[in-house]
């Protein structure tokens, strides 16, 4: 006889073949992806009805959620607050312990539940009533709780959970995250998001670094090496070396850029530079960047061309410099 509160270790399941391990593997993906077919397919104008209440809303939209269905909600949550959506989660139980109070006339409340009779919600649909505010509810069951108290109610397509009981959220838990994308995303471009309200909002990481634009990181003004036709590469030496980019551009007398010269160009031109022009060194039409390309753009550009500046127009048919990019500001960035 064991004695009282031991526990005793199972046997460990055997080992099953890598084959079988993958065909399970797919049939969930499958599964799921099928799932995802039905709600593309099943949206209609209620999904218009829940984005329009998401921008009418005057203060901010708060999410909550109960078990898997609250793991959702604290992504969408920060999904919406990324997109221009001012949001955050409030876990029900939590809130029928004093977190009531996080909810305001002013907001809306985003309910997510498969079952939408999730005891632990009554308290916040309750007391959304009693504020007046507007609900929006994504379930699985028409006929609920959360539905009854919804202003506007989702309803996920019947689909069988990937776990072979039909127990574990998994397809229910997809389908609300997808859900949950959509929303947010289509709430985004009704508000006309911009890349640059995305940088305010992303300043840090790979997500903010991918938002950079040339303009943000580029030299201009005083800062770029820019050279006439006519002067003596001797001049343009100092210029390049003053300047410490490794690039020359070269102009007309309107302005416009009509060649380059690296530090390739140099060598190519070698045994007669001290005598030679700008014009007689340069290389012709050099390739540019617009100004509101990303700094990933310009550093693939690079890569393709095999150099390591470039001139920066204002964009469209424009040949006039306004900056210039070096390998080395890209660098400093993290972008390599």
């Amino acid at each position: 006889m064991k004695p009282v509160g031991q526990i005793v270790a199972q046997p460990a399941p055997g080992m099953m073949p890598a084959m079988e391990l993958l065909a399970r593997g797919r049939r969930v993906i499958q599964a799921e992806a099928d799932a995802l077919d039905r709600l593309a397919v099943s949206l209609d104008s209620r999904f218009a009805d829940a984005v329009n209440l998401i921008l009418t809303t005057r203060s901010r939209v708060v999410v909550t959620g109960m078990g898997k269905s609250g793991h959702v909600g604290r992504k969408l949550a920060a999904t919406l607050a990324a997109t221009g959506t001012p949001a955050f989660f409030v876990h029900p139980s939590e809130a029928a312990h004093g977190d009531l109070g996080m909810l305001t006339r002013e907001d809306l409340l985003l309910v997510l539940s498969k079952s939408g009779n999730t005891p632990d919600l009554r308290p916040m649909l309750a007391h959304a009533a009693e504020l007046g505010c507007p609900v929006i509810g994504v379930g699985a069951q028409a006929d609920s709780i959360m539905m009854r108290a919804a202003t506007v109610g989702l309803i996920l397509p019947p689909a069988q959970e990937a776990c072979p009981a039909n127990i574990a959220p998994t397809t229910s838990s997809t389908l609300m995250l997808a859900l949950g994308d959509a929303l947010a995303i289509a709430t985004m471009a009704a508000r006309g998001v911009s890349n640059a309200h995305l940088r305010q909002l992303h300043p840090g990481g790979s997500i903010g670094l991918s938002l950079v634009t040339v303009a943000d990181i580029m030299h201009h003004g005083d800062a770029m090496p820019l050279v006439p036709l006519a002067m003596p590469m001797r001049e343009v030496l100092l210029e390049m070396t003053e300047k410490s980019l490794g690039i020359a551009g070269v102009v007309d007398r309107a302005g416009h850029l009509v060649g380059a010269i690296s530090d390739g160009d140099l060598r190519r031109h070698v045994h007669g530079l001290l005598t030679a022009c700008a014009e007689d060194v340069m290389t012709r039409t050099p390739r540019t960047v617009r100004a509101d390309a990303r700094a990933g753009e310009a550093l693939a550009i690079m890569s393709q061309e095999k150099v390591s500046a470039l001139f920066v127009v204002e964009g469209g048919q424009s040949d006039l410099p306004i900056g210039v990019l070096h390998l080395h500001d890209l660098g400093r960035l993290g972008l390599n």
